[in-house]
C-alpha cells in the first residue's frame, strides 16, 4: 500500500469517518502498515480482540494505551 493510501486512511480515522479508513485498509491486508492502522481502528472502537488480530498481523504492537494519539504519531510519521 502506498504512503498516500495510508496517509489518507489515517486522516479518515482522525474525522471520525471509520467505515471509509477501514476500507481503506482493507485493500492491502498484506501491507504491515495497513494491518497496524487497521488494529488501531479497531482499538479506537472498543474491540481490543480485533486490534490485537491485526496487531500480530502487522508484527508490532501500539506505543502506548491511546490509539488516537499513536494515529496522530503515525500520521507525522508518514508525512514527513
Amino acid at each position: 500500500m502506498n504512503r498516500a493510501d495510508l496517509l489518507r486512511a489515517i486522516d479518515l480515522a482522525i474525522a471520525d469517518r471509520w467505515d471509509e479508513a477501514h476500507e481503506v485498509v482493507q485493500q492491502d491486508e498484506s501491507d504491515p502498515h495497513a494491518a497496524f492502522i487497521h488494529g488501531l481502528l479497531h482499538a479506537i472502537e472498543g474491540d481490543r480482540a480485533n486490534a490485537g488480530y491485526w496487531y500480530r498481523r502487522a508484527g508490532r504492537s501500539p506505543a502506548g494505551d491511546d490509539p488516537r494519539a499513536e494515529l496522530e504519531q503515525l500520521r507525522e510519521s508518514f508525512a514527513g
